[in-house]
């Protein structure tokens, strides 16, 4: 057989538009490890498969695979039960530009240094390899299409081509489905419920809330003339909101629908890994907040989902559909997904994750200081995690006899997220470099969430631990939700300690 090319995809669908960024690698490689195979052709795990990455934009898991109950979204739900589904995976910055340089280069905001969107790290920070660069400089062609760097000043205005792509990026226009309102026929607006805590905390730091700047800004917005920064929106407003999320939500089902149906029409998904996931959440009235811009799980937790043929699923015969299109209006039966994890994961572990999933050498873990590396990830793979049934983790658990042993290896999440000042400011959402002056580290874990806001110096990107600004500590088991903050009335030196034995690795 002739030399075949592996391929690597990149996708990125928009919500609101929900848009869906696809990136591909594929690359001319050896016909000992061929990437783009003839129909019918199976793969396995670590044999040299296509990858096919799907991001979108702004999602939150409201995904029926995930078990909400309103969303209509049967072609993911259906990619789901395929597919080893993660429900704690959460991003490490909730905006779009940092979050994604995180997980595309595999390293922290603090390392990438871009908090905002007006840098670029290889400027900035350190001429860092990206996981579509390392597939391509090991034999893989890799594409890109619509959304997956943030374009502008934080890729270089080329969405790091032509460093992680094999062409140039494809940006299609999404601008004519901006207004299509045939979605909102599967949402009765008397369907439509408020959030179930719409109201900010009593015990919210200042600094921690988010002023939702970006939605104050819409014409519409702007003439309920809603008080700054806590003034509610009017219920009905609100319910129209989140009407118009969900309508989104299986808008973009739709394109994924398509997206996974043609998969199967060239023969390709018995030979595809498909990724699934977004760059961060989306809060839809919670705590009073709205968009993205804080450390809640509303604003950080997303989907994250991984098919692997002869892994997550059954090896698949010649001819045999996996992903038939299926059309939300018509479409009512639930799937399972094939496998699922409680671990709590983050999205800076894709590019390992990834690698090994493939075959390629997994790349070193960043050494404490990295800035000089230009191949490393701060993010372990997760792949040991996909065939751990949750009665052997909870059994793990139980049966430890180790306290402090047990705390330092529980899985962990963490997140950040700059402010401008202690209190809610006009540019609070999305402050530039130069403005940030408090930094919130958050911790999650399966039990709790912890976050200290401390000084931040911008002119040398350093936080200073000794001075706590505002503090957050929210028990799941009891406040799944973080609306009732217990930071104040609890000791929590042992949280401390993990979190800053963590920033000091």
């Amino acid at each position: 057989m002739a030399a075949a090319a592996r391929l690597c995809l990149y996708l990125y669908p928009c919500l609101l538009g929900l848009s869906r960024g696809v990136f591909a690698f594929t690359s001319e490689a050896a016909a000992a490890t061929p990437w783009l195979r003839t129909r019918g052709e199976a793969a396995g795990p670590g044999d040299g498969m296509n990858v096919l990455f799907i991001v979108v934009d702004d999602l939150r898991p409201v995904l029926g695979c995930y078990g909400d109950k309103l969303v209509k979204s049967p072609n993911i739900d259906q990619l789901a039960s395929h597919s080893v589904v993660f429900s704690n995976a959460y991003a490490q910055q909730a905006v779009c530009a940092p979050s994604r340089v995180s997980f595309l280069t595999g390293r922290r905001p603090d390392s990438t240094r871009l908090y905002d969107f007006y840098s670029y790290w290889r400027v900035h920070a350190g001429n860092y390899s990206t996981m579509p660069q390392y597939f391509k400089e090991n034999g893989y062609v890799t594409l890109s299409v619509g959304k997956v760097f943030h374009p502008g000043v934080s890729s270089n205005y080329s969405d790091d081509y032509p460093h992680s792509w094999s062409v140039p990026p494809f940006h299609p226009s999404t601008e004519k489905y901006e207004n299509d309102k045939e979605f909102l026929k599967l949402y009765p607006f008397e369907n439509i419920t408020l959030a179930p805590d719409p109201w900010v905390p009593e015990k919210l730091p200042s600094v921690a809330y988010n002023p939702w700047m970006d939605i104050r800004q819409r014409d519409d917005v702007k003439a309920l003339n809603v008080s700054f920064p806590y003034g509610p929106l009017p219920d009905n407003f609100q319910r129209r909101i989140r009407q118009s999320y969900y309508a989104a939500v299986s808008y973009l089902d739709t394109q994924v629908g398509q997206l996974l149906n043609a998969l199967d029409d060239v023969g390709l998904s018995n030979s595809t890994i498909v990724v699934f996931t977004a760059d961060h959440g989306w809060s839809l009235g919670e705590h009073g907040e709205w968009a993205k811009y804080s450390n809640f799980d509303v604003a950080t937790r997303v989907p994250l989902m991984f098919y692997v043929p002869g892994m997550t699923t059954p090896p698949v015969s010649r001819g045999e559909r996996v992903f038939p299109y299926l059309d939300p209006f018509n479409h009512i039966l639930g799937f399972v997904p094939q496998g699922q994890s409680k671990k709590v994961v983050e999205l800076v572990s894709l590019f390992s994750t990834l690698a090994e999933l493939t075959g390629l050498q997994v790349p070193a873990v960043c050494p404490k200081t990295s800035f000089h590396v230009a191949l490393c990830t701060e993010g372990s793979s997760i792949v040991r995690y996909f065939n751990a049934s949750e009665e052997k983790v909870k059994e793990e658990k139980d049966g430890c006899d180790d306290t402090f042993r047990c705390f330092n290896e529980e899985t962990v999440a963490f997140s950040q997220y700059p402010r401008p000042a202690d209190t809610p400011q006009w540019n609070s959402d999305k402050p530039k470099l130069k403005d940030i002056r408090i930094m919130g580290y958050s911790m999650r874990t399966s039990d709790y969430r912890y976050t200290l806001w401390v000084r931040f110096n911008p002119n040398n990107f350093s936080a200073d631990f000794e001075d706590v600004h505002a503090g957050e500590l929210y028990m799941v088991e009891t406040d799944p939700n973080q609306d009732y903050n217990i930071y104040n009335n609890t000791s929590h030196a042992c949280f401390l300690k993990k979190l800053l034995g963590f920033l000091k690795q």
